[in-house]
């Protein structure tokens, strides 16, 4: 039988094709250590070079053989391969104190210590190991004479002039003019003062488009979080996508005659992308959009969210068929914040104010230059309940964010908002969400791996020739693969792993108590794959990151987050999602796994004992599928939910390797590939995945049947 899992076209580190060249092994041995090839000494086959513990491969820690049957980077005479001692980087960069010993270079194991000079005070690790992965152990050593003095900014006063660990300064401004900043600011162990520095201005202050511009596009690279001050301050602008609590979002479009057309279309494109991809967290904002000039013309009505008389798309869809007026002149600010009010009045009426106070509020406002000065004059003046009109709007203050975008900016253009919007987002808060991915164009530096972050490359090197597999991370610690990968005698550290180029240490592998690959040798099946399923314990969490994050898996609460389904969820809810409408009929199942009888090694005459109820089957013309290629098991079959990924089986055998003829990689008439279908594997999942009961790992939170 030929082993392998399904790549779709979708897994990017394999491709099929003739091979017109191969490479040698020569010029290519390490001193000191070994090598593996994924692919032998084909094209498109990468050699791994590895070291003992403590040492690294230098100076390549990688070749990739080219279609020319030569090796990039290309092995060099003068300077051959080598196990180099790992080194740590120079620590005598201490400022106001010392290091010991002194060195002109520190290696693997060497011990530094740290003292500071008098007057100073030591912060961080006073002695530091280095490590064999090249990093230093503790924290990075600080001397520092407490808090530097926070300085008193034009028009200010200041009380407190001591400067150490949890002192305060506090500052107030000068009569008419208007603090914005933080009131109160504490000396931290850091040797950092809390908060930002504040400042004073008159109520004629007003922000320029370009700081406007400038603030808003930092504070969401900043973090995408939700500003609730404690005083009467303002402090900036930013959003919180949080797990908790109702984000309630408030967007206005300003189509005054000011405004031309097609930066309106530019800013209708940007909401679109934005609900869009705020929908692939695990929050549900309500939306009130309007267009404005001298009148409100309401799009979205918020009410609508709270009688859930609205669905996203048809937000997307009435905003893309909204007619701008040419005789829109004028712009009445008051009357949009009148709106908005009004909206947030009535919400507070239905939820009660205990439930409000939980509400946070976003105001986002598209427009020109001309009007900036208005709004950031009326924002000022509402801190301060200046007028009547906006002292009613003081009481939703505390957690209302602004947000300020000019129709001219450059990111209002937002082409490649995906990009813009997910790498800002608050990875505190969604940073380990499962099949969480972005889409990129393939130009963008390492596009592949932010769209397939889940892949995980695997390599088993005992007795014999290395074995290779694809994986899925399925939790931090965990990665999903074939049991098929492991034979007899495989140990943990016989197993490579490898996660966004990095090397991570295997624990231990469990492979599904049901897989015995001989059972049903003497019915005509000499290789049996069913309960063809591992699990793959890491040593250490993986650093998830924006190339390495988890795929959702079936039957969790997380996936059921990521489909948005609805109040108490189970499995079958999944199911269903899985097979929607493009489930087949046992009679097209029967004609599917019949082509099973036609591979190597299957002299029975009935399918169905080398293809189980646990399979799922792929292949044929009819439709024409993508296939899989040899070399790719334990890979992942996922089906995506706009920016979620839901992984719904893996592959571990098919009837052919079509990867070896020339042409597109789509299966032939009689191709086929059997995957394990994850939803009827969940209790060997959740058994391992779901276990409470230990302290190594966080559980999965898996769904009742």
């Amino acid at each position: 039988l030929i082993k392998y899992t399904p790549c779709l076209k979708t897994l990017f580190y394999f491709s099929g094709g003739e091979v017109d060249c191969i490479c040698t092994e020569e010029k290519i041995q390490i001193e000191g250590g070994n090598y593996t090839l994924t692919k032998k000494l084909v094209a498109g086959s990468l050699l791994i070079y590895h070291c003992p513990e403590g040492y690294y491969p230098y100076p390549s820690l990688t070749r990739l053989c080219q279609p020319n049957g030569s090796w990039r980077p290309r092995p060099k005479t003068f300077l051959h391969q080598r196990c180099k001692v790992v080194e740590c980087p120079d620590p005598t960069v201490l400022e106001y104190g010392n290091v010991y010993p002194p060195q002109e270079k520190y290696f693997v194991y060497n011990e530094t210590t740290y003292e500071c000079y008098s007057g100073y005070t030591m912060r961080g690790s006073s002695m530091r190991v280095c490590l064999p992965n090249g990093k230093w152990s503790g924290f990075t050593p600080i001397c520092r004479a407490d808090c530097a003095d926070p300085g008193i900014p034009a028009g200010a006063s200041r009380t407190g002039n001591i400067f150490g660990i949890d002192d305060k300064v506090k500052y107030s401004c000068d009569s008419n003019l208007i603090l914005v900043g933080m009131k109160e600011r504490v000396c931290q162990e850091s040797g950092q003062w809390t908060g930002k520095e504040p400042a004073c201005y008159y109520r004629h202050t007003y922000d320029t488009s370009l700081e406007v511009s400038q603030a808003f596009g930092s504070a969401i690279k900043g973090s995408l979080a939700t500003l609730e001050p404690t005083d009467d301050t303002q402090e900036g602008r930013t959003i919180k996508i949080s797990k908790n609590g109702t984000l309630d979002i408030y967007i206005a479009v300003d189509i005054s005659d000011s405004i031309e057309a097609k930066d309106i279309d530019k800013a209708i494109n940007a909401i679109t992308k934005l609900i869009s991809k705020i929908s692939t967290f695990t929050v549900s904002p309500n939306y009130e959009i309007v267009f404005f000039s001298a009148e409100v013309y309401e799009i979205v009505n918020i009410l609508d969210f709270l009688d859930k008389k609205i669905e996203l798309k048809a937000i997307i869809d009435d905003l893309k068929n909204f007619k701008v007026d040419e005789k829109n002149t004028g712009t009445d600010l008051n009357l949009l914040f009148m709106t908005f009010l009004e909206r947030m009045s009535i919400i507070k009426l239905r939820v009660g104010e205990k439930v409000f106070k939980e509400h946070q509020h976003v105001f986002i406002l598209f427009t020109d230059g001309n009007i900036f000065k208005m709004f950031l004059f009326i924002i000022y003046i509402y801190i301060y309940k200046y007028t009547s009109l906006l002292k009613r709007v003081f009481f939703f203050k505390r957690r209302i964010c602004f947000i300020l975008i000019p129709t001219h900016a450059k990111f209002t253009d937002m082409s490649n908002i995906n990009c813009f919007f997910f790498f800002n987002a608050d990875e505190e808060e969604v940073m380990g969400l499962c099949g969480l991915h972005t889409v990129f164009d393939e130009s963008v530096k390492d596009a592949s791996r932010k769209r397939y972050p889940w892949s995980a490359f695997i390599n088993v090197q005992n007795e014999g020739p290395s074995k290779n597999c694809i994986g899925s991370l399925v939790t931090p610690q965990f990665v999903l693969t074939a049991a098929h990968c492991f034979t007899f005698g495989d140990l943990p550290e016989h197993v490579t792993v490898i996660i966004d180029d990095g090397q991570v240490k295997v624990k231990t592998f469990i492979i599904h108590p049901k897989y015995n690959n001989s059972a049903k040798a003497d019915q005509g099946v000499k290789e049996f794959y069913d309960y063809d399923v591992a699990l793959i314990q890491l040593k250490e969490d993986v650093n998830i990151s924006s190339v390495a994050r988890p795929i959702c898996i079936p039957c969790t609460q997380e996936t059921s987050e990521a489909l948005k389904l609805v109040g108490v969820s189970t499995c079958l809810q999944q199911v269903t999602f899985s097979c929607g409408s493009s489930s087949i009929s046992p009679m097209q199942r029967d004609e599917c796994i019949s082509h099973a009888l036609v591979a190597p090694g299957i002299t029975t005459r009935n399918p169905k004992d080398a293809v189980t109820d646990n399979f799922l089957c792929t292949g044929g013309r009819n439709p024409r599928d993508d296939i899989a290629c040899k070399g790719d098991s334990g890979g992942a079959v996922f089906k995506n939910y706009d920016d979620r990924t839901i992984q719904v089986a893996l592959v571990s055998w098919g009837t052919m390797d079509v990867c070896k003829s020339a042409g597109d990689l789509g299966s032939k008439e009689n191709s086929r590939d059997f995957h394990i279908n994850l939803f009827r594997i969940v209790p060997f999942l959740k058994s391992i995945l779901g276990n409470d009961t230990q302290d190594e790992y966080a559980p999965l939170q898996f769904l009742s049947s």
